[in-house]
């Protein structure tokens, strides 16, 4: 599981790839949070290079996302393939998290 960053005007872009599972759970966790700025105003994660994601990824997402609330950021995802966009839907997660079809509208909306 790799984790690539990069930040462009306060917002910290995460490009996440392969899968994250019950395996590496812990490891994404642990690069999201060492990237994570209390500078940053927003998290995108880009997840266009993700193959799978399970329960214990969804976890990790959703933790970040409460990190970020307490440090008044936001999150979004971008980028998702057909079967991370269902996993998304199925999980109610596409109720809580913002998505977006590229980094560019993502990044214009969180903006915003």
């Amino acid at each position: 599981m790799e984790l690539e960053t990069r930040r462009e005007e306060g917002t910290l872009i995460a490009k996440a790839q392969s899968r994250v599972d019950g395996a590496n759970a812990r490891e994404f966790q642990e690069a999201l949070e060492a990237a994570i700025d209390t500078s940053d105003r927003a998290l995108l994660l880009d997840l266009e290079q993700l193959s799978y994601i399970s329960s214990a990824g969804l976890r990790v997402i959703l933790l970040t996302a409460k990190t970020l609330g307490k440090q008044d950021a936001k999150l979004a995802v971008c980028s998702l393939s057909d079967p991370i966009r269902e996993i998304f839907e199925v999980s109610g997660f596409d109720k809580i998290i913002p998505i977006h079809p590229s980094p560019t509208e993502a990044l214009a909306a969180l903006k915003s």
